[in-house]
């Protein structure tokens, strides 16, 4: 088994995305809008409430990015591959529906001992004009494959202020939560085939790392953006532990200058789950942290 490090800086081939209605609400649903409040994000979750014209989560934005590299990155066991990080910037807010055209490309194979760091960029522009939609980084984590010899990478610092978070939100999420996401297009059996798991060392299957994400972005969104998709930026993150679906999600948020914030996400047993977190954002009024 070994990875194509000659893969690394080769740009895919641009492919088609196209999204519909449907698609944005089911996502939406997917990573815990409306849930225990069917009320509460209406503008996420139905096309036809009266007043109420449909939004698009920008978290959305992963998916609609993710396409596979130019090639199979190499030959291993996808038991063994797990999310480590993602970033996503929008440089406009999505549509209900539309299309654009994404390219990937594999940016670097980190050796990182028990395993490899394999980190890549998408970006989807319009296809009429060639503006930029959306740019997405991650990395995915692939257990037994480090060991060749090659650069650790580097990463940058990263601390949460030494004070309470402005903000900490509790949410639950659904037994049922990764059956839900996967419909939104990431049929890694991981998250729904308890032999599969068993394969990777889990105990039973374990929720998507772009899920988890999407439930932080969904809780930082109505928290700093005023549950307006205009005012998302970017975001990233870190995994660094498996959540289970029925686990309790506890968003610590750190207000910054300038339209920032650091976050961070838990399991409610007070296990870490995204660390590393940054948010950008356009801020509502002119807010001052707490030194």
């Amino acid at each position: 088994m070994s990875l194509d490090h000659s893969l690394v800086g080769e740009p895919g081939e641009r492919c088609e995305r196209t999204w519909t209605s449907k698609d944005a609400l089911l996502y939406a649903l997917g990573v815990g809008a409306g849930l225990g409040d069917p009320l509460r994000d209406l503008q996420f979750t139905t096309e036809n409430s009266d007043g109420i014209a449909q939004r698009v989560l920008p978290t959305y934005g992963v998916v609609i990015a993710q396409i596979p590299p130019a090639r199979s990155i190499g030959d291993f066991d996808r038991a063994q591959l797990v999310m480590a990080e993602q970033y996503v910037e929008l440089h406009r807010p999505l549509p209900v529906s539309g299309t654009v055209l994404t390219s990937p490309t594999v940016t670097g194979m980190y050796d990182k001992g028990s395993g490899a760091l394999v980190e890549s960029e998408s970006v989807a522009v319009d296809p009429a004009t060639g503006e930029r939609y959306i740019t997405t980084r991650s990395g995915m984590f692939i257990r037994g494959e480090g060991g060749f010899g090659g650069d650790r990478g580097t990463s940058e610092p990263w601390e949460p202020p030494s004070r309470d978070p402005d903000h900490q939100v509790v949410e639950r999420t659904r037994p049922e939560q990764a059956l839900l996401y996967r419909l939104s297009g990431d049929r890694n059996p991981l998250h729904s085939d308890p032999t599969f798991a068993a394969r990777g060392g889990f105990s039973r299957p374990i929720l998507h790392g772009p899920c988890t994400f999407g439930f932080t972005g969904r809780m930082l969104l109505h928290q700093l953006c005023g549950a307006d998709p205009a005012n998302f930026i970017a975001m990233s993150g870190r995994f660094t532990a498996p959540v289970t679906p029925g686990d309790s999600l506890v968003v610590s948020i750190w207000r910054g200058a300038d339209g920032t914030a650091s976050f961070r996400t838990a399991r409610g047993d007070g296990t870490v789950v995204i660390d590393r977190g940054r948010f950008r954002y356009r801020a509502l009024s002119s807010y001052q942290a707490p030194s």
